[in-house]
């Protein structure tokens, strides 16, 4: 079972050591010396390794890896890596998780894992003949996209579709944008995409007499969508002088605001993002494709809005739900050649891409969760301003024990700042 083991409350990881941290997960997990070096940064990514994933290669640059606690997916265990520089999205996310465990933890599945690959058709006599000509040639074009990669066949992968939109009025005027549905099992699918709509490009334009400009793989994924849900019991959210009813509502009221105007909703789905992009970075898959199909996702209706729903049930338990595009493997790419991100999966636990995205989109809702509370209680900075204030501590000298002393205090005196933290220790200094 991937989860902490007896002796070590989930509640106090945090204040383990960063070895005794390790511990715990090499018990729970069973990973090995080298994959836990190569979680705590002691035997990562070598610089021989990056010179051969980039160019111009002159080192390569850290974050902080957490691990995210008390996560149940689909009735799993799971302890949850995460790689961001943010304070709070770790802590956040664990205590939600937490939460979220009274009423069964979080409930996840998958679409199947297809991507489109498009194909820019110019230079067309008669754009609506074209697009039938095609669509008549349908199902030879796929048989013959089939047998392009036969391991992927072999694995049950391979073209499912193709669709063919008309595109009018756009600048260069009409033309054809086609779509290769690619099932591409446990890779993210990038390049046997791109490989597979080059691979058709002559063949369409012989069938329509245009030109095929471009042929590139879509990141608005809405294919291959990834969801959550969770209830959390009424009776766990109540805190301090908040009563259970108001936090649930208020949770409500600040999600309706996401809903109804962009500007609120641009920083709700960065909440989501926070979560997500900290698992997708750490097991070496593309957050940039990510993000950008999780925001066109949210504008999918023509108006930017939340990608996640806060309501409440029968009982008057707080139910969420999260629905976005979700392409990350586990095969190719970084996730191959990082040992971080093979450490991480296996950290995880999972067994292919599927099981990542629904423990991904489950993180991404736990950390909207986490916002939404604060927000809706005692506002975002108590909570986020007493972990900025290590930061801050650090960036104005202190040392060892001086950096838990100091952000007490500039979180006591509440001037989490830099300046004020230089004249404290400047003080400290004096005194002794």
């Amino acid at each position: 079972m991937n989860a902490a083991p007896e002796g070590h409350k989930r509640a106090r990881f945090y204040q383990l050591s960063l070895e005794e941290r390790l511990a715990v997960i090499a018990e729970a997990t069973g990973l090995s010396r080298e994959e836990l070096a190569a979680l705590s940064g002691e035997a990562g990514l070598t610089a021989d390794q990056a010179d051969h994933m980039i160019e111009n290669v002159v080192g390569y640059h850290a974050l902080p890896l957490g691990v995210a606690q008390n996560f149940v997916v689909n009735g799993r265990e799971v302890l949850v890596p995460m790689a961001i520089e943010e304070p709070s999205v770790v802590a956040g996310a664990s205590f939600m998780a937490k939460l979220a465990r009274a009423g069964g933890g979080f409930t996840a599945h998958t679409t199947p894992p297809e991507m489109i690959g498009q194909m820019q058709i110019l230079d067309l006599d008669d754009a609506p003949l074209a697009r039938l000509k095609l669509l008549e040639q349908k199902e030879k074009l796929l048989a013959e996209v089939a047998e392009l990669d036969p391991m992927l066949k072999k694995l049950g992968g391979g073209p499912r579709d193709l669709e063919v939109r008309l595109i009018a009025d756009s600048p260069v005027g009409t033309f054809l944008a086609a779509h290769l549905i690619y099932d591409v099992r446990d890779a993210m699918g990038a390049n046997a995409v791109n490989t597979a709509v080059e691979y058709l490009a002559p063949r369409v334009e012989a069938i329509t007499g245009g030109r095929v400009l471009l042929r590139i793989l879509s990141n608005l994924a809405d294919r291959r969508l990834a969801r959550a849900r969770c209830t959390v019991p009424l009776a766990v959210l109540a805190f301090d002088d908040f009563s259970a009813e108001e936090v649930r509502d208020g949770i409500i009221e600040a999600w309706a605001f996401a809903v109804a105007d962009p500007y609120r909703a641009a920083t709700h789905n960065k909440g989501i993002m926070n979560g997500v992009d900290a698992v997708v970075l750490v097991t070496g898959n593309d957050w940039r494709a990510v993000e950008a199909g999780a925001h066109a996702y949210a504008a999918r209706s023509g108006r930017y809005t939340s990608l996640s729903t806060w309501g409440a049930d029968r009982e008057g338990n707080l139910v969420g739900t999260l629905e976005m595009p979700m392409a990350v493997g586990m095969v190719g790419g970084a996730t191959r050649v990082h040992p971080t991100a093979r450490a991480a999966l296996k950290l995880m636990g999972v067994k292919n891409a599927q099981e990542l995205a629904e423990i991904i989109v489950s993180v991404g809702l736990a950390q909207n969760l986490a916002a939404l509370r604060a927000l809706a209680t005692e506002g975002i900075q108590r909570g986020h301003m007493s972990l900025h204030a290590r930061q801050v501590a650090i960036a104005a000298g202190a040392e060892g024990e001086q950096v838990e002393r100091l952000a007490e205090q500039l979180v006591a005196e509440k001037t989490v700042r830099i300046d004020r933290a230089e004249a404290i220790l400047q003080e400290w200094k004096s005194k002794s």
